[in-house]
């Protein structure tokens, strides 16, 4: 099993710590709602995520993964509910990645923000979803929930 498919095998069984392991310790991953987070904060953001979906119906699909020593690709899909609304969302998902010393040094996921504001939010995410004013919004509030997650866990 190659380093991509471990991390997504770890991801569907919502293994927070076996995915982080995989990630170099000066990772950088970006996606639209987080923007761009490196090292620790990237690990933590999955660390959150996964924790947030425990016990909730949470899916992971994955397909078309590629691996080498230096690069990967994939493409996944999250199936979850959202908010108080318990709003279905079905996310499709790109990944890209750059590996170095058999681990992932660099994650970059893309999506479809406005379909994912819509299916969120329903009428107000498709009228606003593909705004740069509700992407900023999206990244200041996804971070702000990141932040809160690493100070409870300094914490604890």
């Amino acid at each position: 099993m190659n380093t991509i498919e471990k991390f997504y095998e770890a991801f569907a069984r919502q293994d927070a710590e076996a995915m982080v392991l995989l990630y170099h310790d000066e990772v950088w991953f970006a996606d639209p709602a987080f923007g761009q987070l490196k090292g620790d904060r990237a690990k933590n953001m999955w660390r959150m995520l996964i924790a947030s979906q425990k016990g909730k119906s949470f899916k992971v699909v994955v397909s078309n993964i590629h691996c080498d020593s230096v690069s990967g690709s994939a493409d996944w899909e999250a199936v979850y509910t959202f908010g108080s609304k318990k709003r279905k969302i079905h996310n499709k998902i790109k990944a890209r990645f750059k590996l170095q010393d058999g681990k992932i040094i660099s994650h970059l996921d893309e999506f479809n923000v406005h379909h994912w504001a819509t299916q969120a939010m329903g009428f107000s995410g498709w009228l606003i979803g593909w705004t740069a004013y509700f992407k900023k919004k999206l990244r200041f509030q996804t971070n702000g929930m990141l932040d809160r997650f690493e100070k409870n866990q300094k914490s604890n």
